[in-house]
């Protein structure tokens, strides 16, 4: 008796051990099944696109309202093209990662001036640093070497600029770059082919070897929309919009299903033409006009901004399944820039915060969407995506990119 009392115990206590080990295996379980769907979602959607803030504009909201605006649609990465104090002090305690630009007339006085440099450098990010996450700062924008006296100061402007985040001990948290235009191809088509053109090496050469050597990317402006319209008639729309289901460009072993990654490919030809193979690459703009002209269109924007943001979360023929940082341009409708029509025509928004399209995004904080009661989220049936949302309020703001 005493026997079958101890073997019936001993298998119950085989049956609890078993039951808690089974438990612990399904949690063990169920936990890196969090991590790694968790590791997919970083860096696929919000993460790696942000939006341009232009202030081109004589109607644009105030900064406190536009950064609401960003935080209510979750975008957690801006680019501003001038250190606008009043966007400065907005962004503070925002979370919002900043990519902010020197203005091209102020790169030769700061090349010049080592001491010019490190005020710029005081009073346009160590004075916010504490408060405002900056990610890059851009030493120019589409700087042309055929007719821009400043060409010859960018790589000059940027050591210095270097100097001044190396002193605060920042020159490894805070990267210092230039934004390029696809102007400066020679060739470009095939994309293997592609090679900066001759008036242009001298100026990209210094560029690449300094964002090599201080392992900081380059930042392309890229507009598929501006490759369209210059060659209609070889050039088709739908390649242009990430919509082609026949059109594709075979280059050796790559094979390019849209205009946005044959320009690509072409800029990774360049770049390895003059050392810099494996230099990382941001499209710090790209773009598409709801009006003013030709194919610009709200149902061509809607459809061009939708795909490359879901493109571009799983990364290029040259670079697969890796996501490439975008900047969305713009933020809203600019109406003093030009002097083509279409370049009024950019935003995501209008100037009173009106949305002019529905793109779906990830929200990378849970919290974002209810921050502000500027908009509220309009969710659709996937956990986690949303509509970029509108305000109904407007006011008014001066200012220039």
């Amino acid at each position: 008796m005493g026997w079958v009392v101890y073997t019936t115990c001993n298998i119950r206590i085989k049956k609890c051990v078993l039951s808690i080990f089974f438990w612990y295996l399904n949690m063990f379980i169920l936990l890196l099944l969090l991590l790694v769907f968790t590791g997919l979602e970083t860096p696929g959607t919000a993460h790696s696109v942000g939006v341009c803030y232009g202030r081109v504009a004589n109607n644009l909201p105030p900064a406190k309202e536009v950064i609401d605006l960003y935080k209510t649609n979750g975008i957690e990465r801006m680019r501003i093209y001038d250190p606008d104090q009043p966007t400065l002090e907005a962004l503070r305690g925002s979370n919002i990662e900043l990519v902010i630009g020197v203005r091209n007339e102020d790169i030769q006085s700061i090349a010049n001036s080592v001491s010019l440099a490190t005020n710029w450098v005081q009073n346009n990010v160590l004075k916010y640093s504490q408060d405002v996450k900056f990610r890059y700062i851009v030493v120019g924008n589409e700087i042309d070497p055929n007719t821009d006296q400043a060409s010859n100061f960018v790589v000059l402007a940027m050591q210095n600029i270097y100097t001044s985040l190396a002193s605060a001990k920042l020159q490894n948290q805070i990267k210092i770059s230039t934004a390029i235009q696809m102007n400066l191809l020679g060739s470009s088509y095939p994309p293997s082919t592609g090679a900066f053109s001759d008036s242009s090496i001298s100026f990209i050469t210094p560029i690449v070897n300094f964002l090599v050597e201080n392992e900081a990317p380059l930042l392309v402006n890229m507009y598929t929309y501006f490759s369209y319209i210059s060659d209609p008639n070889n050039v088709d729309l739908s390649f242009a919009l990430f919509n082609s289901q026949t059109d594709r460009a075979i280059d050796g072993k790559y094979e390019y299903r849209n205009l946005f990654d044959a320009s690509l490919g072409a800029i990774y030809a360049a770049l390895e033409k003059v050392g810099g193979a494996n230099l990382e690459v941001v499209v710090s703009e790209s773009g598409w006009p709801s009006d003013g002209g030709v194919a610009a269109t709200v149902e061509n924007a809607q459809i061009y901004y939708e795909n490359l943001f879901n493109h571009v979360s799983s990364g290029t023929p040259n670079r697969p399944n890796q996501a490439l940082e975008t900047y969305l341009f713009a933020m809203f409708d600019e109406n003093q820039k030009g002097p083509a029509e279409t370049e009024r025509h950019f935003g995501l928004f209008t100037p009173n915060k009106q949305l002019k399209y529905q793109i779906t995004q990830m929200h990378g904080s849970s919290s974002s969407s209810s921050q502000s009661g500027l908009g509220s989220s309009s969710q659709s049936g996937q956990g986690g995506i949303t509509y970029f949302t509108s305000s109904s309020s407007s006011s008014r703001q001066s200012g220039g990119d």
